[in-house]
């Protein structure tokens, strides 16, 4: 009776420990506002924005499948669960880390505008539709998908497991059905409509006419057959075969320009990524048609700041991190852009004698209105993200789109996925543009995957979603990781800041310097502060990324996950 007494009043004294000055039950350990801990496993992990995803890539890697076999089963699996964000008609990028050859791989899986679709052409169906940009919702944002071919290329340069063994726990879902999750259910109910829409997509994604909900079985059998058809066929049924002569059939019945022609000239491309040294750690992103590099012209600037002593929430700190994107983004809409089509000056932008001189720009005291590219030429332009890691010490850091929410919302009769709108992104009104929209050329990318290496061995694979939101996510993790000596699931759930400003593709110039809006979970005086130094605030917004991250502990010969709260994933390891 004496011990259970004891026992007893341990736990309330435990729970006084815990109790909060609010009354609210704070953590036992880390920081307070951490939803959960971090995931330490010895042999494989995997993390991403499906549950269900999430544990097919784990299944491939305790059946003997790799790091590389785990994320294309992955990627695989929320092409079904989560068209929201991606699948087979959008574009895919990766970083690999190779244990076997001890070098980091960086994969461009994104594909071209149609051949066949001049400027001409294209500013004569805009003058048809009385619009002056690419609508996002219709047949002509459509470009090459990338994403069967990035598989590909990841599988026969690293896979292990057969692709149709990585494909069959996918096809059963679609067939026999999987229940959504809350977060993905309400992007589905929220995402645009497509009944009067050229192809099934309506159709497929709107059983009886409306969103499926949180918990309800959805089932896609034409995706399914789709999936059957590329794990017997491989890689040149959907770019030379039926698949594409269905697509091509299509294109031409309803008015759309991508070709066979398109799909049997697509390549991916590998390439190094590029990095910058950030106090000690190796950042490292793809080189443009994506944004990647924004976040590293950031860190550049920031680095000689003592944001350590600033403070994780202090003014001055959030002030340098925003003036630093400012500076950034203006570069990206100026030279990022496909390398085939435009010399992008990338030794000068990643300097860091470029970094200092755009650093110089910045007033410690007040926000700037606008900023100017810098001129480097006169020196010498809705998404899922997964990590995956294997007792082998494979990484892979992966991000896969459609871009806006579902994508164009076209979809081939009988083939189940939708086709990515990212040609929305070429610039149209400008022939000098680095971006400007041109047959056969690569669009602007958002989707950014990134790793950080420390003394030479892999430290970190991660990635947020979110659009414009990725590289400033990218830096906030990054800074929150190093600065701030945050875990790895604090750096993800600690409260985000975004700016918005005027170098957006196909949005108008903003003269103002645009405004920011900053999470819940930022103190007044952080707002009040941030005010004070002339930024414009506004609330109630949201699309703060989608963070997943793996670490690979040296020390202790362990992988440590992380998963975003904002997100129904999660990380699982083994």
């Amino acid at each position: 009776m004496l011990q259970l007494a004891r026992f007893f009043f341990a736990i309330i004294g435990l729970c006084a420990f815990a109790m909060s000055s609010s009354g609210q039950i704070d953590r036992l350990s880390g920081q307070p506002f951490a939803t959960r801990s971090e995931v330490v496993a010895q042999n494989g992990m995997v993390a991403t924005s499906q549950p269900l995803a999430a544990q097919i890539g784990l299944d491939v890697l305790k059946a003997g499948g790799n790091a590389i076999d785990a994320a294309i089963a992955t990627n695989a699996a929320l092409g079904l669960m989560e068209p929201t964000g991606c699948g087979i008609g959008g574009d895919l990028f990766a970083i690999v880390w190779s244990a076997k050859d001890q070098k980091l791989h960086g994969l461009n899986a994104s594909g071209r505008s149609p051949m066949g679709l001049s400027h001409e052409q294209l500013m004569s169906e805009l003058d048809k539709l009385g619009v002056e940009i690419i609508p996002s919702r219709s047949i002509l944002p459509i470009s090459v998908p990338g994403a069967v071919d990035g598989w590909y290329e990841l599988h026969d340069k690293f896979g292990k497991m057969p692709m149709a063994d990585l494909l069959a726990p996918t096809i059963d879902y679609a067939e026999k059905g999987f229940p959504l999750t809350e977060l993905i259910a309400f992007s589905w109910r929220s995402a645009f409509r497509f009944k009067d829409l050229s192809g099934s997509a309506y159709d497929t994604w709107m059983p009886d006419g409306v969103a499926p909900k949180k918990g309800e079985i959805f089932k896609n059998p034409d995706l399914a057959n789709t999936y059957r058809r590329i794990a017997e066929g491989g890689r040149d049924v959907f770019y030379r075969g039926e698949i594409a002569d269905e697509i091509d059939a299509f294109m031409r019945k309803h008015g759309g320009y991508l070709r066979k022609a398109d799909l049997e000239a697509h390549t991916s491309t590998w390439i190094y990524p590029v990095s910058v040294n950030y106090r000690g750690y190796d950042v490292y992103e793809l080189p443009p048609n994506g944004q990647g590099i924004a976040a590293l012209q950031m860190l550049n600037i920031l680095e000689a700041y003592d944001l350590r002593s600033m403070g994780r929430h202090s003014p001055k700190a959030l002030h340098l991190m925003i003036e630093a994107k400012k500076l950034a983004f203006e570069d990206r809409a100026k030279f990022y852009a496909d390398p085939d089509f435009s010399d992008i000056p990338l030794d000068w932008l990643l300097s860091k004698e470029y970094a200092a001189e755009r650093r110089a720009l910045i007033d410690p005291g007040r926000a700037a209105r606008r900023y100017d590219a810098g001129n480097p030429a006169l020196q010498q332009g809705d998404t899922v993200y997964l990590t995956t890691a294997d007792a082998e010490g494979n990484m892979v850091s992966l991000i896969q789109s459609n871009y806006r929410g579902m994508g164009s919302g076209v979809m081939v009769p009988g083939q189940g996925f939708g086709f990515q709108n990212r040609g929305e992104m070429f610039v149209l009104d400008d022939p000098d543009h680095a971006n400007f929209y041109e047959p056969g050329k690569r669009p602007f990318h958002t989707i950014i995957p990134a790793f950080v290496m420390k003394d030479g061995q892999p430290w970190l694979s991660f990635g947020l979603m979110g659009g414009a939101m990725q590289p400033q996510g990218h830096v906030q993790i990054i800074t929150n990781l190093i600065d701030f000596d945050l875990n790895l699931q604090e750096a993800g759930d600690a409260a985000r800041w975004q700016h918005h400003g005027s170098t957006d593709y196909n949005t108008p110039q903003m003269e103002d310097g645009g405004y920011v809006t900053l999470e819940d979970g930022f103190p007044a005086e952080t707002r009040q502060g941030v005010h004070l130094l002339r930024h414009s605030i506004r609330y109630g917004l949201g699309g703060f990324g989608g963070y997943q991250a793996i670490m690979w502990d040296a020390e202790n010969k362990v992988y440590i996950g992380a998963s975003e709260s904002r997100k129904d994933g999660h990380a699982v390891g083994y």
